[in-house]
C-alpha cells in the first residue's frame, strides 16, 4: 500500500497533468487521511468538497488499475460517495485521475 504522501504526490502530479475535475473533491481514506483536490490544489486537508469519495487505499489502487469495479465496490460498501449524480457526471474525469494517480 502507497503511503499518504506518496498518493497525495501522485495525484498532485496528475492534476498537474491536467487531469483536475473542474470541481472540488475529496478522497477519504478511511482512517489513513485525506487528500483534497480544490481550484487545481491538492492537499491533505479535510476541508469541504462537492464530492467526497470514502475508499480504503489498497481500494483506490485497485480502481486505478481496473482491478476493482467500482459499481460492484459501491454495492459492497468499500466505495461510497457523497453525491452520486455529481459523481456519475465526473466518472469518466475520476476514473482517468485515479488510473493516473496509481
Amino acid at each position: 500500500m502507497a503511503s499518504l504522501q506518496d498518493l497525495t504526490e501522485s495525484i498532485r502530479r496528475a492534476v498537474a497533468d491536467g487531469a483536475d475535475l473542474g470541481t472540488s473533491f475529496k478522497l477519504d481514506l478511511k482512517g489513513d487521511g485525506f487528500i483534497r483536490i480544490a481550484g487545481g490544489q491538492v492537499s491533505n486537508d479535510d476541508g469541504p468538497a462537492d464530492l467526497t469519495v470514502r475508499i480504503t487505499a489498497n481500494d483506490l489502487a485497485a480502481l486505478g488499475k481496473g482491478e476493482l469495479d467500482p459499481m460492484r465496490a459501491m454495492m459492497t460498501g468499500r466505495l461510497k460517495l457523497s453525491d452520486m449524480s455529481l459523481a456519475l457526471s465526473l466518472q469518466p474525469k475520476i476514473q482517468a485521475l485515479f488510473a493516473r494517480a496509481v
